[in-house]
């Protein structure tokens, strides 16, 4: 067994969420990684903090809260929305000259460069967002059976975060120089998986792209973090590195 030290695996929610779907990760991925939930603010315990909307101030919050971490090996993940947060970060550190993770992984989520209809439609007024949010799956049916309580509680938080994405999108570009490894659901109609394929130009340290099980929320199912178990325990063994196109 490698004595290499165990790397982190930091994970990024989609939107409107906060950590709950990577609850079990760590029972999947055992002593391959260290799995850190990033919660961001407006959600969970940091309900009462205001969202974040800002790719700048994002990049900032995110610097601190795992920065001082970053000292050992490090993946990243992203599931939707946090597959741009996951993206936009890595390639940040890489750009300044900081040490970048071994591996990015985004799931369920297109290229910068094609957004779907939900990351589009955050400007439509709430009965429609909540009508195309119910459409794609990313609010159940019942939403519509009371649609003002739903306008109320979830749609704005929903709608921050995807301003949010638009704004990561606006900011983003081609130049990752590790390697991105792109999951995606088999029955996914937000991001499938020819859109998925098109991460290929934003990697220049190797792509690789996999299908899984599911809908947009496979994150809640246990084929993702075993993947990232195996990319991880590759990395402890010192056979995946930066400069590979292995993921």
């Amino acid at each position: 067994m490698s004595t290499a030290p165990r790397p982190w695996l930091f994970c990024f929610h989609h939107a409107g969420a906060g950590i709950s779907s990577f609850a079990r990760w760590q029972g999947v991925v055992g002593d391959a990684a260290d799995v850190v939930p990033v919660l961001l603010p407006g959600r969970g315990s940091r309900v009462r903090e205001a969202r974040i909307t800002d790719p700048g101030q994002l990049l900032g919050e995110i610097e601190e809260l795992i920065g001082p971490m970053l000292d050992r090996p490090y993946l990243l993940y992203g599931h939707s929305l946090g597959g741009l947060v996951a993206y936009t970060f890595a390639r940040t550190r890489a750009a300044a000259g900081s040490e970048p993770p071994a591996l990015v992984a985004v799931g369920a989520v297109l290229p910068p460069h094609l957004r779907s209809p939900v990351l589009r439609s955050a400007a439509l007024p709430d009965p429609e967002l909540l009508e195309l949010l119910v459409a794609y799956g990313a609010l159940p049916p019942e939403a519509l059976d009371d649609p003002g309580l739903w306008c109320r509680r979830v749609v704005p938080a929903l709608r921050d975060d995807l301003r949010l994405g638009q704004a990561l999108c606006e900011a983003a570009g081609p130049g990752l120089p590790v390697p991105l490894l792109a999951l995606s659901g088999r029955h996914d109609p937000i991001a499938p998986t020819a859109g998925m394929a098109e991460w290929a130009g934003y990697a220049t340290g190797g792509f690789r792209l996999r299908t899984v099980p599911g809908d947009h929320y496979f994150v809640r199912g246990g084929t993702a973090p075993r993947m990232l178990r195996e990319a991880a325990a590759r990395l402890r063994a010192r056979t995946l590195r930066p400069e590979s196109s292995r993921v």
